[in-house]
């Protein structure tokens, strides 16, 4: 089956508007058996009956879909631009290769390694400046879909917990362990149209003040099918560290995608500040490819 790049969870979408009849009633959604829970990492899921291609990526609002069980999927930024100027003070973070590895473990769980192959930021502005160079903090997600994998319900809905390692380079690293949950459900709105929303909760490191925070997360984005093969998406992101109230950050994501073929697709797209606390501008460019 063709990818449909609704991108209304990560990418890729290819969410059944037909909903079971618990769904349409309004009741809470009931997990078809797909056939293929005997399938494994070691065990592959066969290709005729594999799920149509879904991604992370590119938005930020991730995806409740799995990678098929004994299949692999690679999830790369080829280039990712950020910059921010407060107070005085410019950051401007180049990252190459930014990359997600996924395997699928179980008809309904996969695993993920995210890591940045390299990044330079550069800091310069009110009297001072810094430069660092290397590759960030690895992190394991296992991504467990709860309903909606197989586009059996009107919604898909998964948890995803996260640890990062202290792996990265000098400044790059957090230099402690990190962790949090994500909460992704996606939904379809019409033909050609679909949506998402997200919730994570990350619990983080402050050098500064040697001590955890949380970092909250809520993302809302909506994806339509322009084309056969071409998507675009719009998104809306807001985050906020626990214990504060001024610092709450707002930005809006917009790009497209274009699938190559059924394992292929190729995403770019911008990021835009919405408030002064958010940083101001990105621009990324990326490939996924699943085997």
């Amino acid at each position: 089956m063709r990818t449909r790049p609704y991108l209304a969870a990560g990418a890729a979408v290819t969410l059944c508007l037909g909903a079971s009849s618990a769904a349409e009633a309004g009741g809470a959604p009931v997990v078809a058996d797909s056939g293929k829970a005997q399938y494994t990492l070691f065990n592959p899921t066969p290709k005729e009956l594999m799920r149509g291609m879904n991604t992370d990526r590119p938005d930020s609002t991730e995806s409740p879909f799995t990678v098929d069980a004994g299949h692999f999927q690679v999830e790369a930024s080829v280039l990712d631009y950020n910059r921010d100027r407060s107070q005085g003070v410019k950051n401007e973070t180049w990252s190459f290769g930014m990359m997600n590895l996924k395997a699928g473990l179980l008809d309904r769980t996969d695993i993920q390694f995210v890591f940045d192959s390299h990044v330079n930021s550069k800091t310069t502005g009110a009297g001072a400046g810094s430069t660092a160079n290397g590759i960030s903090d690895l992190t394991v997600r296992l991504k467990q879909n709860l309903w909606g994998n197989e586009g059996d319900t009107a919604t898909a809905f998964a948890l995803m917990p996260w640890i990062s390692a202290p792996t990265g380079s000098g400044d790059l690293s957090a230099d402690k362990y990190q962790g949090g949950l994500i909460a992704p459900l996606a939904f379809g709105i019409t033909e050609g149209v679909a949506a998402a929303v997200m919730l994570q909760g990350d619990a983080l490191w402050d050098d500064s003040a040697s001590k955890y925070y949380v970092e909250w997360t809520h993302t809302a984005t909506c994806g339509i099918e322009v084309a056969e093969s071409l998507g675009v998406f719009v998104e809306y992101v807001g985050q906020l560290d626990s214990g504060t109230t001024s610092n709450y950050r707002a930005s809006a994501n917009t790009g497209i995608t274009y699938a190559v073929n059924d394992n292929l697709i190729l995403d770019t797209g911008v990021r835009l500040g919405l408030n002064r606390a958010a940083d101001d501008i990105g621009w990324f460019a990326g490939v996924s490819y699943r085997h």
